[in-house]
């Protein structure tokens, strides 16, 4: 997974202010709601000494998705007056949350985009006889998207009329044209919902290349909720599921470290790696709780297991932070991707590991 959409949370340094709040709006007067959510909040962040300033930039976006229907929820960062970082989660969050802290705390964001699936959704309406030679129109909708992201910040979508009786022939340039939005998403898999008929015609016209990608679902396909177009069958599909490109950094991670190529496991070997900016993607078992804790110094590869181990790199005042919040600005300082594997899949010692950019005779082992 690419953290590069965390990026704009550390072009400034803290401290930030970081929300977490349920903005969803299947309740009953939602604006109430969200109101009484955020005064909670924003009292918590007075006591953790916020400014005035500040806690009025966090109030403008507080609930200014109201676009987005359904359950969902919002993450908010802000520092020394200026807004950062408004991103909407999929899922609203267990517990609505405030802190005021050296570091951004972005985990919780990185958890509700995991494991970014791309993907195509295509839906294809037909309500007449499965003929060209009838009189009517198929409807067709298709949609990219990164699961489960997507499903409260949907793409761009394509809607097409075409009429029955030149289904056949429109199918072939359509079949063009979704396998190059396809290839430029680098989507996993198309998933396709509608009539029977009219979607075998598109499927027997696409490249096999993504024919092979097809996944057929059933169930309600409306076009127009404001969500993601086919959100319920998405997350059936990819429920459970790594995205390709992840399960590629996986086994190319499993095939260096059996040859002791560049790639490191354990956590002290790790993070030594990441102090050099060798690590091209970390590899987790399970995401860090707040109660793990590194040292963090004023840049990314500043980052220890000791108080001591940072001050022998000249730090002078190390902070002890929350091993989620250290860990992710120094990926996204780095450039390095996060992969969060299943020990079923692949047992890490510690329950971390890294697939390194190279490898030389002072790479930690």
């Amino acid at each position: 997974m690419r953290l590069s959409f965390l990026e704009p949370l550390y072009a400034e340094p803290g401290p930030f202010a970081s929300v977490y709040l349920d903005t969803s709006r299947d309740v009953e007067h939602p604006e109430r709601a969200i109101a009484l959510r955020w005064q909670r909040l924003r009292d918590r962040l007075t006591r953790q000494g916020v400014e005035p300033a500040l806690l009025e930039v966090l109030e403008e976006v507080v609930g200014a998705d109201t676009e987005v229907p359904g359950t969902h929820g919002q993450a908010i960062f802000a520092a020394h007056g200026t807004l950062l970082l408004d991103g909407e989660l999929p899922r609203p969050p267990a517990h609505d949350s405030a802190h005021y802290s050296t570091l951004p705390d972005a985990m919780p964001l990185v958890t509700q985009h995991v494991p970014e699936i791309p993907y195509l959704a295509v839906t294809v309406h037909y309500g007449g006889l499965p003929t060209a030679e009838t009189h009517g129109w198929v409807t067709l909708d298709a949609e990219a998207g990164n699961w489960p992201a997507s499903n409260v910040t949907p793409g761009d979508r394509l809607h097409l009329r075409v009429a029955v009786a030149t289904w056949h022939r429109t199918a072939v340039r359509l079949g063009h044209q979704l396998d190059e939005w396809a290839r430029r998403v680098h989507a996993d898999a198309v998933v396709m919902g509608g009539d029977k008929w009219a979607s075998n015609v598109l499927i027997r016209r696409l490249p096999h290349a993504l024919r092979d990608r097809v996944v057929r679902v059933a169930g309600s396909t409306s076009s127009d909720t404001g969500r993601a177009l086919l959100e319920p069958q998405l997350n059936t599909v990819f429920h459970g599921r790594m995205a390709a490109h992840d399960r590629a950094l996986v086994d190319i991670f499993i095939g260096r470290h059996a040859l002791h190529g560049a790639a490191t496991e354990g956590l002290s070997a790790t993070v030594a790696a990441l102090q050099r900016g060798q690590v091209a993607a970390l590899l987790l078992n399970h995401l860090p709780g707040r109660s793990q804790r590194l040292w963090a110094g004023p840049q990314p590869t500043l980052l220890t297991l000791t108080e001591e181990e940072l001050i022998s790199f000249g730090v002078r005042a190390p902070r002890e932070e929350p091993a989620d919040e250290a860990l992710v600005r120094t990926l996204v300082g780095t450039g390095a991707e996060l992969v969060v594997v299943a020990e079923s899949e692949l047992k890490l010692d510690e329950g971390v590991g890294a697939l390194l950019r190279y490898a030389d005779p002072g790479t930690p082992s």
